[in-house]
């Protein structure tokens, strides 16, 4: 009897923890997927070697960060969504326009703080982003690759947007 009773516990801890495997997985695969940040792209806002959650469900608007697989190399990269397929995305004088109406990036302040008088931050352009393509650009704009370089990326590329960070703990949160 008592032997059976071991058994009997045994198979339903076995149970439970396959179970418990089976949905981490399935979470992990569909839902959500902790990234490390690489790179400097994305100073101030993300640090080299952060850790952030990203959500693969979300749908996606401007200014959100989003992690993409890489138009030029294998890698995946962390960007922030500036323009949307049919978009006219314009910088002029460090100043963001998307279809015509100025946008402020308060999340450039830091970076801007650093130039000299006169000096821009982010180089005048503009650009129609086609369909099924999103523009995205890095928060460090003079150190980062992005759009500005290698054009736009294929809205399937998006692997899901960045929706918490949990290191290192003094950053925990969700970034804005």
């Amino acid at each position: 009897m008592q032997d059976r009773t071991t058994k009997e516990e045994i198979f339903s801890w076995v149970k439970s923890l396959f179970f418990a495997i089976v949905i981490a997985l399935i979470c992990r695969h569909f839902l959500f997927t902790p990234v490390t940040v690489h790179g400097e792209s994305m100073i101030p806002t993300f640090e080299d070697n952060n850790k952030v959650v990203i959500t693969k469900v979300s749908k996606l608007e401007h200014f959100d960060m989003i992690v993409f697989h890489s138009p030029v190399s294998e890698e995946n990269h962390i960007k922030r969504l500036i323009g949307l397929p049919g978009d006219t995305v314009e910088v002029k004088d460090d100043t963001l326009y998307i279809n015509g109406e100025e946008f402020k990036e308060p999340y450039l302040n830091t970076n801007k703080e650093k130039l000299a008088i006169e000096e821009k931050l982010t180089e005048d352009f503009k650009v129609e982003v086609p369909k099924d393509s999103l523009f995205v650009m890095g928060d460090n704009r003079r150190k980062s690759g992005d759009s500005r370089i290698y054009g736009f990326i294929h809205k399937d590329s998006v692997i899901g947007e960045v929706k918490f960070r949990y290191y290192p703990v003094e950053g925990i949160g969700i970034p804005k």
